[in-house]
């Protein structure tokens, strides 16, 4: 695919510059958990339709890695075990209402940003795209790594867990806690939809294809 070898390229000129990441050079470690609800709307994957409580790891991230003030495209990486092995989910910065829900927005605080998978898991029910969105609108978090660490501090960030079709309402499955990961403040991980899949979700071909050759330049040794 066109778009695919093009993100690669593009991977390859930053990863010159930024040989470790290419993009969201720096990051918060976080540490908490997810409690799933009892399905009131099946999405067709059989761990988010599964109720329970499970750890997570996440990491919150700048994308392009803009001066400070700067407004810039807000990542949020989870890491979650399961069964036979962890998965990974990447969320960025969007809407969540009608197309704006696959257009990335920049912003200056991650507590005022929703984040979504922008592209969809495949499920018995069709496409399923996940998303995540702050619930305590009085904790301001920026975006800047340092600022959030500071303005967190001992308090734990609460957000929404929702599935949805391309299109629709959405459906809140889970709760997620974030606090800060006391044992670093960033973290050497690599996240990896592809390479550690949600557990009961398909892949599409052609997200694959769009993904894999940026993913893997991203992963190669400096």
């Amino acid at each position: 695919m066109t778009a695919g070898r093009g993100f690669a390229f593009l991977f390859r000129g930053i990863k010159v510059l930024r040989p470790e990441r290419p993009i969201h050079p720096e990051g918060v470690s976080l540490t908490g958990s997810v409690e799933r609800l009892p399905p009131t709307r099946r999405s067709g994957i059989s761990w988010l339709d599964t109720s329970g409580v499970v750890q997570v790891q996440a990491r919150l991230s700048r994308s392009i890695g803009l001066p400070g003030p700067l407004p810039d495209i807000v990542g949020l990486a989870l890491r979650i075990p399961a069964d036979p092995g962890p998965f990974d989910v990447l969320l960025a910065s969007t809407g969540m209402a009608g197309a704006s829900r696959f257009i990335l927005t920049p912003h200056r605080f991650a507590s005022e940003a929703a984040f979504t998978t922008l592209m969809p898991y495949q499920s018995s029910r069709g496409p399923v795209l996940l998303a995540a969105r702050p619930l305590d609108s009085a904790l301001r978090l920026p975006a800047k790594t340092e600022d959030f660490r500071q303005a967190l501090g001992d308090r734990v960030w609460t957000l929404g867990l929702y599935h949805s079709a391309l299109r629709g309402p959405w459906t809140r499955f889970a709760t997620m806690s974030l606090s800060l990961d006391r044992t670093q403040q960033d973290t050497d991980r690599r996240f990896d939809p592809l390479l550690h899949p949600l557990p009961g979700a398909g892949i599409y071909r052609w997200t694959r294809t769009l993904r894999e050759p940026s993913y893997t330049t991203a992963r190669k040794p400096s």
